[in-house]
């Protein structure tokens, strides 16, 4: 199986020999990051550093300034890599070393954006308003994003792109000192808490024959038993019509579903624009049920299929978690890719590797990604070493 790591430019700029161990890891790619959210970052192995801050949302190379001259909203330039492009730079060290190199662009997850244009943000049902989680149903919003994957993507050297956040953001934030675990939200409530009420979500609703204020009341009546602890709602799509009936279910899902098909459409047409040639592969970071939110956006299958080239699916967990997000793509035609995290402190299983690969080659995985070689502890990248040796054979 085809087999790319996930990776920073710096956990390559600056250590003349992060190239090699990653060939020695037995990977054929990498997939390195071009434009990325804020995070704090280990760089176990790195001979100048230990931890890498990025304060913000930022591309790790130097924008076009003709693509944003007069826009409103554009990249943020980042300051915690040396050198005028970490990314060319860490690109051309991996590609010397023989590695393909595919970018990894995250598109709707930005916090300094929200902060600073706060009329760009995701708004719930109570007004509050999700810095962290641009609307792609407004125009100025999709646009940004469309330019941002052409541009990020596209990069001198990439053979191809992995699109994360390519559609709704919401609730769930991941990457700040969230303090949100007091109350339990399975994905019913996840859902109603990342409906968005922005003028521009508010007039599509309209669209669909939904009031917004009535949507908005029925959303905050559905979540007060969550607040209150009482009863228990069921699981996945079948909870949110429990909680907010059917009907007001179904019709948001209409509304959010065509605006997420835009965007991808959009944006895998901008990148395929902008690519050298048609062997420029593009991929989706995806989940198969399209109500989801955030990293991994919620798409249909056959839809994702047939805008891009494959999609990237989280499996790491059990079995039954692969069934789930593998399942819906058989006897579609495309690449999928089966994304284990291999970080034991992070949740990972190196160990597992292999068994795990197999599982999700037999339902139908072509490629194999392991999250993240930059992160990974000396021990886990000797299993996922071992593992992909065998794998390999």
């Amino acid at each position: 199986m085809k087999t790319s790591a996930f990776l920073y430019p710096w956990d390559v700029v600056g250590d003349p020999h992060a190239a090699a161990r990653l060939v020695d890891l037995g990977v054929q790619q990498v997939t390195l990051a071009s434009a990325y959210h804020s995070t704090r970052a280990l760089t176990p192995r790195h001979p100048d550093r230990r931890v890498v801050t990025a304060e913000h949302a930022a591309v790790l190379y130097p924008p076009d300034p003709a693509r944003w001259a007069g826009r409103r909203l554009r990249p943020y330039e980042q300051t915690w890599v040396s050198g005028d492009d970490p990314y060319a730079e860490a690109a051309e060290a991996l590609a010397g070393a023989g590695l393909q190199v595919h970018s990894w662009v995250v598109l709707a997850h930005n916090s300094r954006l929200g902060a600073e244009h706060p009329d760009t943000s995701v708004v719930n049902a109570y007004g509050d308003r999700y810095p962290w989680a641009p609307c792609i149903a407004r125009p100025e919003v999709r646009a940004y994003l469309v330019d941002l994957a052409a541009e990020a993507a596209v990069r001198p050297g990439a053979l191809g792109t992995e699109l994360e956040s390519c559609g709704w953001y919401g609730f769930a934030h991941l990457h700040a000192h969230d303090k949100t675990a007091g109350v339990g939200l399975g994905d019913a409530a996840q859902y109603l808490m990342s409906l968005c009420f922005c003028p521009d979500c508010r007039a599509g609703y309209a669209g669909t024959g939904l009031d917004a204020d009535e949507l908005a009341a029925a959303v905050r009546r559905a979540l007060e038993p969550v607040w209150a602890g009482s009863g228990t709602v069921a699981a996945g799509w079948s909870g949110v019509g429990e909680l907010l009936g059917a009907g007001l279910a179904d019709a948001s899902r209409r509304w959010r579903d065509a605006v997420a098909r835009e965007l991808q459409e959009a944006a895998v047409a901008a990148v395929r624009s902008a690519a050298p040639g048609p062997d420029f592969q593009v991929l989706l970071h995806a989940d198969p049920a399209s109500y989801r939110t955030g990293a991994n956006v919620g798409v249909d299958p056959a839809h994702l299929l047939s805008t891009a080239d494959g999609a990237v699916l989280p499996c790491t967990g059990g079995e039954a978690a692969r069934e789930a997000v593998l399942g819906p793509f058989a006897g579609l035609t495309g690449v999928l890719a089966a994304n284990f995290n291999v970080v034991t402190g992070m949740g990972g299983s190196p160990a597992t590797l292999e068994r795990d690969a197999a599982h999700a080659r037999a339902l139908g995985a072509g490629e194999l990604r392991l999250y993240h070689a930059g992160l990974a502890s000396g021990p886990d990248l000797e299993a996922v070493a071992g593992a992909l040796s065998r794998i390999n054979r």
